[in-house]
């Protein structure tokens, strides 16, 4: 079996109006964290036009934790580099990043992702995507003010240091197309720069919305960058070289525009403590050769746990997966029998349902169906209700209804980010 790493200490579980952070460190510094998500979320927001403090539908989920094994461990075949990544899954969309005091950077990179994808869903082109992540991660979030743009001294180092690749393959290719772990640095510290170079004046700014608008209509993303610009690829290199050298143009904003929110910080069940980062794991997906072992390593942890709620979850949630699927129903049956109010029971459920292939299938849509509505009055903000529920009609006499339509378009509007 496969046994969670050891926490560094026991979980504790934050709350602000837009997130819930878990961290398996000191409660001071989660509650730092968790303050500096919140004033990251309302600069962004401000930035980019939208109602500052404004409630998410839906809070997203971030886990501390202590070191890259955690993010190994909770995502197999992470490489040794990896210090956090975004997640965006059927039964879960969350981020994990390892704690780092005084650097939040990995953080705040992989929440760019989230942002812009639940808010301004587009065809973003790859460059962009990873560049704009780039160039918020480095916001220095202080006591007095609030500073956007300060350059990645690595990103920097790069582009002083090495030959950088011809601008039209940063336009036009994704970070896993080069081979050379040199290259892909560069892609990134180049889709930095460039970003910088766009985001530092008002007027490139709005070359950069009509480039990102036309690669939306499918136009090629090389033309579409001259078009916007009036500059050829040779002439952008040009350009972008003679910035690097010159000084960076720094964004300032008083620190009193984002006043404290409340953070509330609790502890979290022994169960949850032991099978925390196993039920990530669960979401993400398991490697087809460590599966069995997954299977057995939650059993193992669920068994000192037999009547926690989320411990027979996480449980059934293997056994689904990785184990003995009948088992899996009979212990979600059982739990939502015990605990009916509990969504995230009813959901997995519910799928089990919906993806069975015993028994007769129209009954079994029935009582899927019967179970997401339970699910929709306890949590109407809930993407994953609307995304079951538009499945089980598939393939249904007159599917797609406007009520189909509407269901699909209410699960996008939740998580648009889901492919």
């Amino acid at each position: 079996g496969i046994a969670a790493p050891a926490a560094a200490g026991d979980w504790l579980r934050a709350e602000t109006p837009t997130f819930i952070v878990y961290s398996d460190g000191d409660a001071r510094v989660l509650r730092e964290y968790a303050q500096k998500l919140e004033t990251f979320d309302r600069l962004l927001r401000a930035i980019h036009g939208l109602p500052v403090g404004e409630a998410p539908e839906r809070k997203l989920p971030i886990y501390l934790v202590g070191d890259q094994r955690d993010i190994q461990f909770t995502r197999p075949g992470s490489g040794a580099s990896v210090q956090g990544f975004y997640s965006v899954r059927d039964e879960d969309i969350f981020a994990i990043a390892v704690r780092s005091r005084g650097d939040d950077g990995v953080l705040l990179h992989e929440y760019v992702h989230h942002f812009m994808l639940q808010n301004f869903s587009a065809a973003y082109p790859a460059w962009l995507v990873e560049g704009y992540a780039e160039y918020y991660m480095n916001t220095d979030i202080g006591p007095s003010s609030v500073v956007v743009g300060r350059p990645n001294s690595n990103r920097a180092g790069w582009l002083t240091a090495e030959s950088w690749l011809p601008i039209a393959d940063v336009l036009t290719r994704l970070p896993s197309d080069f081979d050379r772990t040199e290259d892909v640095i560069l892609y990134y510290s180049q889709s930095w720069l460039l970003t910088h170079y766009f985001m530092s004046d008002p007027d490139r700014q709005r070359q950069l919305w009509a480039y990102i608008e036309a690669v939306g209509r499918g136009d090629d993303p090389l033309e579409a960058m001259e078009e916007a610009t009036g500059k050829s690829a040779s002439e952008l290199q040009r350009m972008l070289r003679e910035y690097f050298r010159g000084s960076v143009r720094l964004t300032r904003y008083a620190a009193s525009l984002f006043p404290p929110v409340d953070v509330t910080v609790s502890g979290v069940s022994r169960a949850e403590n032991d099978l925390m980062l196993l039920s990530r794991r669960l979401v993400i997906g398991t490697p087809d050769d460590q599966r069995e072992a997954t299977a057995e390593g939650v059993r193992r942890a669920a068994a000192a746990h037999p009547d926690d709620p989320f411990a027979r979850l996480t449980l059934a949630h293997a056994e689904l997966h990785f184990g003995d699927a009948d088992r899996g129903v009979a212990l979600l049956e059982a739990l939502v029998a015990d605990e009916p109010e509990y969504v995230d029971a009813l959901l997995y459920l519910a799928q089990a349902k919906l993806e069975s292939e015993d028994g007769d299938y129209s009954s079994l849509t029935q009582e899927a169906r019967a179970l997401l509505s339970r699910a929709y009055a306890l949590d109407p903000g809930n993407y994953r209700t609307y995304l079951l529920l538009a499945r089980s009609r598939l393939g249904s006499p007159g599917y797609p209804n406007e009520n189909d339509l509407a269901t699909w378009q209410l699960a996008y509007t939740l998580a648009p980010q889901l492919p």
